[in-house]
């Protein structure tokens, strides 16, 4: 892992503004930050956000052309969702997404053709294969986080290492299920990271609409551990408060709250029509917070990365997914004895008796 690190002063600084910022709107290193992660790191984390804006269009096209079912596309929250992945082991951490952490489970070890899979109905193809530390993408609204919380408590009983981190929405924070994960979260000081995406709509309501808080993340406090709010345009600074929740967590000191303040600038999912609650001079305002290209000055300016570097790294990505889109495509519908599999490690009786009276039309 690279340096974590900013100074005090940085954190102090950041402190007064109400979040994290490491890396300014111009790319630039905040006054006092240090490097966090190394050239090859930055280059892999903007390969990968591209990535993930190629996969957003694909996908999207394949929903408007009835081959993938409903989509949300991480656009502008980028460095929220790979800065946070970076900063975990996939060998030793879990991750438990929500709806729209793409980049993030590639990251963590799924490939691009069984997520791919996942959207074109594919189910047999696109399980979680055995060894990779992944839950499956969430559809319904907080109910992971449970989850998320009895994982990470089993680590702490079977004493092993590894940190739970969760991703879940603004919208998800005004469930009741994040209430009573994170209650629990905190009474057993669990090995878990609630990475909260504040992208300022749960769907069409405005975040104004939703609480009276000065702040999401001053909600840890409730629960009896830290919540910190950060620049979630900020790759560097989303990395570092993860990676430092990770050492927490580690060290025994249980749950984080990690409120990351960005922007949804596309759609809330492919059902959705965004025009009918904003307008479009607040997706112009956050297009200039834009977290591709900020990292893209910020590499630039240091000397891993051109204009020639992106364009091949963009055919390279093209490549990538038209071959793993031939790969998913290529794999047949499931039939209705495929909604047994994958349930179970070992079927019990009387599913068995289910699956083999199944009937299969002609």
């Amino acid at each position: 892992m690279a340096e974590l690190g900013s100074s005090r002063s940085v954190r102090q600084s950041a402190q007064k503004r109400g979040e994290l910022q490491l890396l300014d709107l111009r790319g630039r290193l905040v006054k006092g930050a240090v490097g966090l992660l190394n050239a090859q790191q930055v280059r892999d984390a903007l390969r990968l956000m591209l990535l993930s804006r190629a996969i957003d269009e694909r996908v999207t096209k394949l929903q408007r052309l009835g081959r993938a079912g409903t989509y949300g596309p991480v656009h502008g929250q980028e460095a929220a969702v790979v800065g946070s992945a970076l900063a975990l082991d996939p060998g030793r951490d879990w991750m438990v997404p929500a709806s729209r952490e793409q980049p993030a489970m590639l990251r963590h070890g799924l490939a691009l053709d069984r997520l791919l899979a996942g959207y074109m109905g594919k189910i047999n193809f696109s399980r979680i294969p055995d060894g990779v530390r992944l839950l499956p993408r969430n559809q319904s609204i907080a109910t992971q986080l449970p989850h998320a919380v009895g994982l990470a408590w089993a680590l702490k009983l079977r004493r092993e290492q590894g940190v739970v981190l969760v991703y879940l929405g603004d919208g998800a924070s005004s469930e009741g299920d994040f209430h009573e994960a994170a209650n629990l979260a905190g009474v057993q000081q669990v090995p878990v990271i609630f990475l909260l995406i504040n992208n300022q709509y749960a769907i069409s309501t405005p975040l104004s609409k939703q609480t009276r808080a000065s702040s999401l993340a001053v909600r840890a406090d409730g629960y009896g551990f830290p919540g910190v709010a950060v620049d979630g345009n900020d790759l560097f600074a989303v990395y570092s408060a993860t990676a430092e929740a990770v050492a927490r967590a580690l060290g025994g000191d249980g749950p984080t709250l990690i409120e990351a303040r960005t922007y949804r600038v596309g759609f809330h999912n492919t059902s959705d029509n965004p025009k009918e609650y904003r307008g479009e001079s607040e997706i112009k305002l956050a297009a200039e917070r834009d977290p591709i290209q900020r990292l893209r000055l910020y590499a630039t300016s240091a000397g891993i990365w051109s204009q020639s570097i992106e364009t091949e790294v963009l055919a390279e990505v093209e490549s990538e997914l038209e071959s793993a889109y031939r790969r998913a495509a290529a794999i047949p519908r499931p039939g209705p004895k495929d909604i047994f599999e994958h349930v179970y490690s070992s079927l019990p009786a009387r599913v068995r008796r289910q699956r083999d009276e199944t009937v299969v039309e002609p």
